[in-house]
């Protein structure tokens, strides 16, 4: 009877108690789906805009050296106005649709915010393509993962759910969009358990499931089955090798936490100049990292390229520590751009440099050990997501898919305890805590939104909603 109580007021009313109950279910696990469906086909169709727009920034850069300083000019102002498009775009049409969007889905879900209109997916759709194509350290997932959301926001409304089954929809489709983004479909799901909800629930675990497939069922339809980055074969690694992973663990922990320090102090940077419209801040970012593509076009963007081949391991301590730095400050300035973009794909970058760099002097100290620095760039890419994002299981899951890298588990596991241990210990917030904390602090509640806050949580203000 306690069970049954509690399940009653939670709202997870075990299935097979009622007839409503049941049909319930029945009708979130058939909406999930499609939401994946829709999310996995925007997605898929934002994957194949950005590879064309960093083909056409390339190109447009290739070209340009022949006109020397008037070429020159001519990216800069490219770029810049391209950054400040998508600024534009986020300030008339969807203010939400700033940053990364996973902390406003996390807002939206513990009822502190409305969830994203539809608009918001043609406003991430273009200025997430804007943004990176123009060259901004951003990932792709980030409008993924909002727009994923944002459809299946929108299929429950129109299904008439009740508020936790909406609310469950909008969890399944922000997986669905990360499954999509990073042709991950586990990690979809166990993103929205991990991070979004914190619990592990029957009825959103099957809606997160049944998103994620379908997301990735469609995704791969056009995008094709094979992992995002290509690994060479690395071999089950000996129980003596875990502690030189902890050790990278702890490094790429303690980086974590700078790297989201440094984020948060660029954005704090940025909002000292909030007498300038956002357009023009966010050009004055655009022009720096278009001087920046001219000279460096090759550790711009998004950052894939550059992970597959750190991921080769052919790069030089030297260059590898250069472009890390490089790449260190220009995911925080890019960020602080206030335009649609993720933090997933830089800091899966800057964890491969980190890792290769590490191996690369584990195999100097240690030349007789056969240490692969390979298998040390995957595992960082692990580490230095857990060490920023602070989802353990979500990391290593991720990058195993992307990577088909399974033999590294054991590994990853090491190396994630550390990157864990040292921000719970020092309290260092996770990255998208720290940003929905700032988000509510700069944004003021209106009474509109504090009334419809009230009525959709259906509570008082002493506790989350529950789902």
């Amino acid at each position: 009877m306690h069970n049954l109580v509690r399940s009653v007021e939670d709202g997870s009313e075990p299935i097979g108690k009622s007839g409503a109950r049941n049909n319930d279910f029945l009708l979130l696990a058939v909406l999930a789906p499609l939401a994946g469906a829709g999310a996995g086909l925007i997605c898929a169709g934002f994957r194949l805009a950005l590879e064309g727009a960093d083909r056409a920034r390339d190109s447009l850069i290739s070209w340009s050296y022949q006109w020397q300083i008037a070429g020159f000019l001519l990216v800069v102002a490219a770029a810049a106005a391209s950054v400040a498009a998508a600024a534009w775009l986020v300030r008339r049409f969807a203010p939400c649709a700033s940053g990364s969007g996973i902390p406003h889905v996390e807002a939206a879900l513990l009822g502190e915010v409305r969830p994203a209109t539809p608009v918001l997916i043609p406003v991430k759709f273009l200025g997430g393509l804007l943004a990176i194509g123009a060259g901004l350290a951003l990932g792709r997932e980030g409008p993924c993962v909002q727009m994923g959301a944002a459809i299946a926001h929108r299929l429950g409304g129109l299904s008439r759910c009740s508020i936790a089954d909406s609310r469950i929809l909008l969890a399944a489709g922000a997986g669905a969009g990360l499954a999509a983004a990073f042709n991950a479909p586990i990690a979809g799901a166990v993103f929205v358990l991990e991070e979004l909800v914190r619990r592990f629930d029957t009825r959103i675990t099957v809606a997160a499931l049944g998103a994620s497939a379908a997301a990735i069922a469609v995704a791969r339809a056009i995008l094709g089955n094979a992992p995002d980055f290509h690994v060479a074969a690395v071999g089950y690694q000996s129980s003596g090798m875990l502690p030189l992973y902890a050790l990278l663990g702890a490094i790429a922990g303690v980086a974590g936490m700078a790297y989201t320090r440094a984020i948060l102090g660029l954005m704090s940077l940025d909002e000292r100049f909030a007498s300038f419209p956002v357009e023009v801040r966010a050009a004055l970012i655009g022009a720096a990292v278009g001087t920046a593509a001219w000279f460096l076009p090759g550790l711009v963007g998004g950052g894939d390229p550059i992970t597959q081949a750190t991921l080769s391991g052919d790069a030089g301590i030297l260059f590898l520590s250069a472009a890390f730095l490089f790449r260190f400050g220009l995911g925080g300035v890019s960020y602080a751009a206030a335009v649609p973009g993720g933090l997933f794909a830089p800091i899966l970058t800057l964890g491969a440099q980190l890792g290769l760099i590490f191996g690369q002097l584990c195999v100097l100290a240690l030349p007789g050990f056969g240490i692969e620095p390979t298998a040390f760039a995957v595992v960082g890419m692990a580490a230095f997501f857990i060490g920023v994002v602070q989802a353990p299981v979500t990391g290593i899951v991720l990058v195993i898919e992307m990577t088909a890298s399974f033999t590294l588990l054991l590994p990853m596991l090491a190396a994630g305890t550390a990157a864990m241990l040292l921000p719970v210990l020092l309290r260092n917030t996770p990255i998208y805590d720290a940003l929905r904390e700032r988000a509510a602090r700069h944004t003021p509640t209106n009474a509109a939104d504090s009334a419809w806050n009230k009525e959709r949580n259906g509570q008082s203000d002493r506790g989350p909603p529950v789902l």
